[in-house]
């Protein structure tokens, strides 16, 4: 079995503006584990590669991952198809966390109905506002 995790970043002011992040892991019976974050100044690739690593400290090895993103950006610099330019710092992370997790990316269109990722939109999205507060 497969659990499915859908990520989502969200900056109110790109870049430089308050940001966050969010993930919905869908485990078995249908149980979601549900987190966010964010910081007060940040970029909309910082927070949706923060949704990603804050995932990967969280999930265990040895059960299999499919990790659904609007981001392109993050999936094809995560999989090695796209060069890293920038947000180096969060890449060096990245490869810390990903080491050894069993974890496939699927890019989801953005704002086209899918539940989960409409949800973890809207909840980076209220996280970003209150940091905005």
């Amino acid at each position: 079995m497969v659990v499915e995790i859908y990520t989502d970043g969200s900056c109110l002011s790109n870049p430089n503006g308050p940001g966050a992040w969010a993930y919905v892991i869908n485990e078995k019976d249908g149980f979601l584990l549900i987190d966010s974050g964010g910081e007060i100044s940040t970029t909309n690739n910082r927070m949706e590669l923060s949704a990603v690593i804050e995932v990967l400290k969280v999930i265990d090895n040895e059960i299999e991952y499919k990790i659904f993103s609007d981001s392109q950006l993050t999936i094809n610099c995560a999989t090695g198809k796209w060069k890293r330019k920038a947000n180096l710092d969060l890449w060096s992370e990245y490869d810390k966390y990903i080491k050894d997790k069993k974890v496939v990316f699927e890019w989801v269109k953005a704002h086209n109905g899918n539940k989960y990722n409409e949800m973890v939109d809207k909840i980076a999205y209220n996280e970003a506002k209150k940091i905005n507060c």
